[in-house]
């Protein structure tokens, strides 16, 4: 009697969380939203912990693992934290220092060369046809190509306002982003430094909540997802360098404009699997054709050469090995991750994917096991 009506008030609750939620989808919409912003500071840290951890792990193997000072072993842990943090601050700072100027330095020379680069396309067009009308529309079109120059220059540099409407805007956004990436470094190092505890925590919080079966199977997916994502992480940051790193090489080999900010940004836009490379590989194009298109055809056809090579050679090996996911579903995750999700989207999709067909093999390899032994 007392399991059924336990059962019954369960029910009960469930449904009223559900009509509750079918009235007021809305305010509930945006009390999730709400929270979420509250706790995106935690959930940032989070994220930034797991990342940095799987730096932190690798650099514990040389800090003195098997000392018996104990004076090293207190601060081991903080030491391959500030090393962690050392090496990352300075990789992206010299990527910074590297791309940006370039940047706009090469920003500079598109639009200074664009209208040449116009009369030029409209002097072929000539040639080709006397009475072409592109050609006529692009000589009737009169731009002012060095307001639009200015402005662009000025929006990158200082004129930002315009989007947030005021200084005051300007100065809270920047100052909550601040805040909130500070707290976020502040939480993810904590994690680093206490988590042995954190993990004994939870998984006493864990023992008492949660069934046995269900434990194991959360355990099971956990663990699984882990694996998937730390090699996805480590693989597609070893594979953008090594991207980026052939990109800016080519480019200096064949003499192309901009190599090392183009190879930079192609390194970066890299970390997004497969599209991210031609992200990269289309701002390098802009930027080489202003200045010479024939280079710029050039440029597209040693690009697609290393895409070809770091399709076939570099990624099967760094991260399809790593995640054991075929080519097909890398695809199909990017495709669905980058619609459900933007960029982020597809940052998640291929990992998410990768642990979902893990697992479903590991189950159908089970069931086709156990079915063999019946037989």
């Amino acid at each position: 009697m007392n399991l059924s009506r336990k059962k019954l008030i369960q029910y009960g609750i469930i449904i009223v969380l559900a009509l509750f939620i079918l009235i007021y989808p809305v305010q509930i919409y945006n009390i999730l939203l709400k929270i979420f912003g509250i706790a995106m500071p935690l959930i940032l840290g989070a994220v930034m912990a797991y990342v940095l951890n799987i730096l932190c792990v690798k650099l514990e193997k040389y800090f003195f693992p098997n000392t018996k000072i104990k004076i090293l072993q207190k601060s081991r842990r903080g030491l391959v934290i500030l090393s962690t943090l050392v090496i990352v601050t300075l990789v992206m700072t010299g990527v910074f220092r590297l791309v940006l100027p370039q940047f706009f330095n090469a920003l500079a020379d598109f639009f200074k060369n664009i209208p040449s680069f116009v009369d030029g396309l409209s002097k072929l067009l000539e040639k080709i046809n006397h009475n072409s009308v592109v050609s006529d529309q692009l000589e009737s079109l009169n731009i002012d190509w060095s307001s639009i120059q200015s402005r662009v220059m000025k929006y990158l540099t200082s004129g930002v306002g315009g989007v947030f409407g005021s200084t005051f805007k300007i100065v809270t956004g920047i100052t909550k982003g601040f805040v909130n990436f500070i707290l976020a470094l502040t939480f993810a190092i904590y994690i680093l430094a206490t988590k042995e505890k954190l993990a004994s925590q939870f998984k006493k919080l864990a023992n008492a909540y949660m069934k046995e079966s269900y434990l194991k199977r959360v355990n099971y997916v956990i663990g699984i997802a882990d694996n998937m994502f730390s090699h996805f992480i480590a693989g597609q940051v070893t594979e953008a360098i090594i991207l980026g790193s052939l990109c800016s090489l080519g480019m200096l080999i064949f003499r192309f404009p901009y190599a090392l900010s183009v190879g930079a940004f192609v390194s970066i836009t890299a970390l997004i699997p497969i599209l991210g490379a031609w992200l990269g590989g289309i701002v390098g194009f802009l930027l080489i054709a202003v200045k010479s298109p024939i280079e710029a055809i050039f440029f597209i056809i040693f690009l697609l050469v290393l895409q070809q090579f770091e399709s076939n050679v570099i990624y099967p090996r760094v991260v399809g090995t790593s995640i054991g996911l075929p080519g097909i579903w890398v695809l199909a995750s990017i495709t669905v991750g980058g619609g459900l999700g933007g960029i982020v989207g597809m940052l998640l999709g291929v990992p998410v994917a990768a642990t979902i067909y893990q697992i479903l093999k590991n189950d159908t390899n089970r069931r086709l096991n156990t079915a063999e032994k019946v037989k």
